[in-house]
């Protein structure tokens, strides 16, 4: 049976090309936020975008010193990519290049990287995907093949909303599988990038008295979201027993969301698109 997707309300964003697809209209949803973590650490299971982000010189959007600010700043980008118009989306493409432009590796360091390394960015959206898709599921949803199509085929935006060329995203399902199972054979870390990831699992960068009781459920969920491939690579256990928990955490969750109106499924993005909207107007940064 199909869940239902509230209709848009009047003043729900739209692209120039009308309203989103049924599929993309469920994305905006307080869920993401489980799977917020786990995509980082995916996306950062490429050395170079690992090397990148560990000794990022843009203080302000580090999430490991900054974690309210850089959650702003992820969703604001999903929300905007996904339901923003041209407009809007070139002003992000713009906030983020100005970001970007100071993340790139310095002279002698192991790893070299540039965050304007179409390749590594391309990676980094399809991440983002494939956490969209692994949010609808963990959620329940049942959409046909082609409301699937249309939701990829829309989430090409996750990469030219960066610097990716729309001929880079891999034109159909079929071809993402391959890159996706391709990308996988070549995932790296060191030393050095685990123990990064490993840290942002358990909430490292948070004060002592909010970690203690946050982190295990924080590694639970995000290890929990994560394919085999990538927990091996960081370094993960997961057990029979963790599986059977994690499945029974989701099926509550998606249920629990079943329930809410949609106001509130769509929280925090549709706050974030009214402040996105709000700073553009008046020229402020976004990043």
């Amino acid at each position: 049976m199909t869940d239902p997707v509230s209709p848009l309300p009047e003043d729900h964003p739209i692209s120039e090309d009308g309203p989103a697809p049924r599929a993309v209209q469920a994305t905006l949803n307080w869920y993401a936020l489980a799977l917020g973590l786990p995509n980082v650490l995916m996306q950062l299971s490429n050395i170079k975008v690992g090397y990148g982000v560990a000794e990022s010189r843009v203080e302000s959007g580090r999430l490991d010193r900054h974690p309210v600010k850089r959650l702003r700043t992820t969703l604001t980008f999903l929300a905007v990519a996904t339901h923003g118009n041209a407009a809007e989306r070139a002003y992000l493409r713009e906030e983020i290049n100005r970001a970007h432009r100071q993340v790139v590796s310095r002279p002698g360091s192991k790893v070299k990287y540039n965050a304007f390394d179409r390749e590594l960015q391309l990676w980094v959206a399809a991440c983002l995907y494939k956490g969209t898709e692994d949010m609808l599921n963990a959620l329940e949803l049942t959409f046909t093949d082609r409301e699937w199509d249309e939701l990829y085929q829309h989430s090409s935006r996750l990469a030219t909303s960066l610097q990716v060329p729309r001929d880079m995203w891999p034109p159909d399902r079929e071809s993402f599988a391959k890159y996706w199972n391709d990308s996988l054979s070549t995932l790296e870390t060191d030393d050095y990038t685990r123990t990064f990831l490993r840290d942002l699992a358990g909430l490292a960068f948070l004060p002592t008295p909010l970690r203690a009781p946050l982190a295990p459920l924080s590694r639970f969920v995000t290890t929990g979201f994560l394919p085999q491939e990538f927990r091996d690579e960081i370094g993960l256990t997961w057990t029979p027993l963790n599986q059977t928990l994690f499945t029974r955490f989701v099926h509550t969750s998606a249920r629990l969301n079943r329930a809410l109106p949609p106001t509130a499924r769509q929280f925090p993005f549709n706050l974030y698109l009214r402040d996105f909207r709000r700073r553009m107007r008046h020229g402020r940064p976004v990043v």
